[in-house]
């Protein structure tokens, strides 16, 4: 039983201080303290969603990486010599039956076939139909991919809450200018006039 009423005062904390009646907070303060909680009630849920999608992101490429069928290719003619970071090259290699194909290869990484010369071999994957497709990624990369996605839509989130917030602000701050206009126009003349 005392577990559980200590659990329930931070939330009677939160609660009195964002409706409090405290007769100092205006009610744009009350306001802003609702407003306050609920971006970053938002900005948890993004970081959470952000994460979920990271993770299934990583298993999805993990997935299809685990698919792919590792095969060495040989060029039957030079690699280009253009710097782009990805670049056609003619090669032939063997599929799991055994059968040899050729075609061009266009989705292996330069830095394998840039100015290759030819009956060089470089690693390529093959999908299910026996069509070259670059090579899957190592697990770092795709670690990497997952936590610069995460981070970054968090980062996204948390840009696009925090402009709410200032957005937010900015309206209740002239509300609140507004507010004390109206109170000193009628409160100012009594303090100020001579007697």
């Amino acid at each position: 039983m005392r577990g559980s009423a200590r659990r329930a005062r931070p939330l009677r904390r939160l609660g009195r201080l964002l409706l409090g009646r405290n007769e100092l907070r205006r009610p744009a303060d009350r306001i802003e303290g609702i407003v306050v909680a609920f971006l970053a009630a938002t900005f948890l849920a993004a970081a959470v969603a952000a994460a979920s999608f990271a993770g299934h992101l990583y298993r999805a490429e993990r997935a299809m990486a685990a698919r792919l069928r590792p095969t060495v290719a040989v060029l039957s003619q030079p690699g280009p010599v253009t710097a782009t970071p990805t670049a056609a090259a003619t090669a032939r290699w063997r599929l799991p039956n055994g059968r040899q194909r050729s075609g061009t290869l266009t989705t292996v990484t330069v830095p394998a076939i840039y100015h290759a010369p030819a009956e060089t071999s470089v690693r390529a994957g093959l999908d299910r139909s026996g069509r070259p497709v670059s090579s899957p990624p190592g697990t770092g990369d795709l670690i990497a991919d997952a936590l610069a996605t995460g981070i970054s839509s968090t980062a996204g989130a948390a840009l696009v809450l925090a402009l709410c917030y200032s957005l937010c602000r900015i309206v209740l701050d002239r509300h609140r200018l507004a507010r004390w206009e109206s109170a000193w126009a009628a409160i100012g003349p009594r303090w100020t006039s001579r007697r």
